[in-house]
């Protein structure tokens, strides 16, 4: 039992309850509002009116009626619910909002995840996204990412194939009005060849019917984007992949060499990730991200090896 001059509070519950049976004038469209039942309703503002020892309401078939005490006791009760609603940790919006956090190496999320992620908060406006980036040479992953994209092998890796990849020489016109004419594959002989340990040549070599070694003269770039920036600067020819030079082959930037491609030496997979939550919503939309960008690299790659605009 309380004590003379003991302190007491009604229920958030409660007092919600008062406030939106006195704007609407009954418990049934109360109740509609707050998702709850009429008898929910009633019960929660007459455990107000015991709290406050009288009643809140005039009770009739037709209608609630705010008494005298019911009137002078609303707009304090609004003026605090009020202050609770201006506070952002209490927005309902803000409580279901998932985090989630995307490990990708630097070149896919910058060529292929960055430029899609609009969409993705379109469709899905309660995730909140950080990507952070791991370098996969250096060997520097992101921990505690809910999705990782790793550039490597997709069987051992245990991962999802993201991006079906093909490489072939790609240089820039600048350079190419330098070199002697590029007719065949053996042709290369003659120019400048770009290196990175991320993207050897040997593959494209025997595609390519050459027995030749690894490059091993020119400057060495640990990084797949900035190789194919070092190509569209004419600094010598980059064995490229269509879907991360979607940007050069469109402007006309960096132009196919030869209408040989060979399967890369590591691939995009998705790692295994968490059954619930946001990680799945992200996964599937990557993955048709990835499918649509295979497709749109594919027809920008035969445009230019037809010299089409």
């Amino acid at each position: 039992m309380a004590t003379p001059g003991e302190l007491r509070f009604p229920s958030i519950d409660g007092l919600r309850a008062f406030d939106a049976a006195a704007r609407l004038g009954s418990f049934e469209r109360a109740a509609d509002e707050l998702s709850v039942t009429a008898s929910a309703v009633s019960k929660r503002v007459a455990t107000v009116e015991d709290l406050l020892g009288g009643p809140l309401f005039t009770r009739s078939a037709k209608a609630l009626t705010l008494t005298a005490s019911g009137r002078e006791y609303l707009e304090q009760v609004r003026t605090a619910l009020a202050l609770m609603a201006a506070m952002p940790q209490h927005r309902r919006q803000a409580q279901r909002l998932q985090k989630l956090r995307v490990s990708a190496p630097p070149t896919f999320a910058r060529q292929i995840l960055v430029p899609e992620l609009a969409s993705f908060s379109a469709a899905f406006p309660d995730v909140e996204l950080e990507v952070v980036l791991s370098v996969p040479y250096l060997d520097g992953q992101a921990g505690g990412a809910d999705i990782e994209v790793r550039h490597g092998d997709a069987a051992a890796l245990g991962g999802r194939v993201l991006l079906h990849d093909r490489v072939l020489p790609m240089a820039a016109p600048q350079l190419l009005s330098r070199l002697p004419p590029l007719h065949t594959p053996a042709d290369l002989a003659h120019a400048p060849l770009l290196r990175t340990p991320i993207e050897p040549w040997s593959p494209w070599f025997r595609a390519a019917g050459l027995a030749w070694a690894e490059p091993d003269s020119g400057p060495k770039l640990v990084d797949l984007g900035l190789t194919l920036e070092a190509a569209a600067c004419g600094l010598g020819v980059a064995l490229a992949r269509p879907s991360l030079a979607r940007q050069w082959l469109g402007s006309g930037g960096l132009r196919p060499l030869f209408d040989i491609s060979a399967s890369p030496a590591h691939l995009y997979c998705l790692l295994p990730h968490g059954a619930s939550g946001a990680a799945p919503r992200f996964a599937d939309w990557l993955a048709s991200c990835c499918e649509r960008v295979d497709a749109e690299s594919q027809a920008l790659l035969l445009a230019a090896l037809s010299g089409e605009p």
